[in-house]
């Protein structure tokens, strides 16, 4: 494979690598990321991203890139709004995965006093694992308000405050949602999780600020080292699966109606104004609203734990929320010409620059809160957009570490109780619903986040703010 290097950060594979091809790759990755990149097929999926009818710029990888579903994950791509097509490759199984941080009003040295007693009672209180089912019995009506309002459903039900959806990217809500676009199917898989974690990668984690980066970022952000914060990571569950599926089902099949030919059938796309395109889109945005809801409702459970354990001395306020598996419509300029794009982020996180008119208010001069996920037992990272991922990278950044190991591979000689012994040595208690949940995140299986992130900050696409560290992990 012909890699160009631009720099220590940015590689380029150019546009005539491979026929069929209508745009470079760019990607972004440190000498040893580039070494574990090129162990799988992600770079060759970014390389068929480039063929796809209507893309704008290139197409991006950022340095969490590992083989995906059609996509890289850690793929972007820009869809020319009027000509280019939605791929649901492009946005993944998991509509909004995405990650929120919550704020609490105590220390390090205050939680860990009381730790196991806690991670018990949010393991209690917050449902999880494969098919997990919530505290909500909702009824078809209110399911379908659940997915064209998001988490405005929820505050307005009493599971939180204004203030919680103001914090979230959108609003925690992508207005043109519509439920009659999603298939009973669907429905009937999502409707039981609302307020579920789910398994996989998903996690809740009580974390404490490590180390403090960015002194006025921080400030804005609500930071200070010593703090406890809580990171939860979740999706659309079931439900954004099934959406993903059907699409995939009846693109597969419209794609020579429309005489669109790729090198990988896991790319089924339509064009963006197509009758299929549209409704997918609208499925796709209330898949993104049910994951916002998911997560409203489980910040909810966390504050009645936190208060079960520290009283109403204890609050927690929510710091931001942010998705990395979604499709939205987005205007930059780009060489100079303004452009209006489909942005497909898979396993990207937005970040936006300061000032930009969709930051919250209180975070306008810091710009916007980026939330990257470590894996189980190492840090995670606050960072803040830059005005360098808007000229590069579509207002985007990686969404966490990426994995190094399949989960069989992690699994392969790993004995779950002693994981969970080693992470207790290093002061982290951890809870899982299986062994599996264990064994397949271990540290090991990921790319050094420390790592991932520099490679981002050095690029400007965003700046380190804060490093956070787990004390407690809850797995699926």
């Amino acid at each position: 494979m012909d890699i160009e290097r631009i720099d220590d950060v940015r590689h380029r594979i150019p546009a005539d690598a491979r026929h069929g091809m209508k745009t470079d790759v760019r990607f972004f990755a440190s000498d040893a990321i580039l070494q574990h990149i090129r162990k799988d097929k992600s770079l060759e999926q970014a390389m068929n991203v480039a063929c796809l009818p209507g893309i704008v710029g290139s197409s991006l990888a950022m340095p969490d890139i590992h083989q995906g579903y059609g996509f890289p994950i850690g793929g972007v791509a820009a869809m020319d709004w009027h000509n280019g097509v939605v791929s649901p490759g492009g946005v993944g199984y998991d509509i909004n995965c995405g990650v929120r941080l919550v704020r609490v009003n105590l220390s390090e040295v205050e939680v860990r006093a009381r730790l196991k007693e806690l991670i018990d009672q949010v393991f209690r209180d917050v449902p999880c694992g494969v098919g997990g089912k919530g505290h909500f019995d909702v009824t078809e009506k209110q399911l379908n308000q659940v997915l064209e309002r998001g988490a405005q459903w929820m505050v307005e039900q009493g599971y939180g405050g204004e203030s919680d959806t103001m914090l979230c990217e959108e609003r925690g809500c992508l207005r043109e949602a519509d439920a009659s676009q999603v298939s009973a199917r669907a429905k009937e898989r999502g409707r039981p999780q609302i307020g579920t974690l789910g398994s996989g990668n998903h996690f809740l984690e009580i974390q404490f600020v490590e180390k403090i980066e960015a002194g006025d970022a921080a400030r804005d952000y609500g930071l200070k080292e010593g703090q406890v914060v809580v990171l939860i990571h979740s999706g659309s569950r079931g439900f954004g699966h099934q959406v993903c599926t059907d699409a995939l089902a009846e693109m597969g099949a419209a794609m020579k109606k429309y005489g669109i030919t790729l090198p990988d059938r896991q790319l089924a796309c339509v064009p963006i104004q197509s009758p299929e395109g549209q409704s997918y889109l609208k499925a796709m945005r209330a898949a993104a609203n049910f994951a916002w809801a998911n997560r409203q409702a489980m910040t909810h459970f966390l504050r009645g734990s936190f208060e079960r354990i520290f009283g109403k001395r204890v609050h927690l306020d929510l710091m931001y929320d942010v998705c990395h598996n979604i499709a939205k419509r987005e205007k930059y300029t780009w060489e100079g010409r303004p452009v209006d794009v489909l942005v497909h982020r898979k396993g990207a996180t937005r970040a936006f620059p300061p000032h930009h008119p969709e930051i919250p208010a209180e975070y306008c001069a810091a710009g916007q809160p980026v939330l990257i996920p470590g894996s189980m037992g190492t840090a995670s990272w606050v960072l803040a957009g830059c005005d360098g991922a808007m000229q590069e990278s579509f207002g985007s950044v990686c969404h966490g570490a990426g994995r190094l190991l399949s989960r069989n591979a992690a699994k392969a000689g790993r004995d779950a109780r002693e994981v969970q012994k080693e992470l207790e040595a290093r002061g982290i208690l951890v809870r899982s619903e299986t062994r599996d949940g264990i064994v397949e995140e271990v540290p090991e299986a990921y790319k050094d986040v420390d790592e991932v992130i520099d490679v981002v900050h050095r690029a400007g696409l965003a700046r380190k703010v804060a490093r956070l560290r787990p004390m407690g992990v809850i797995k699926g």
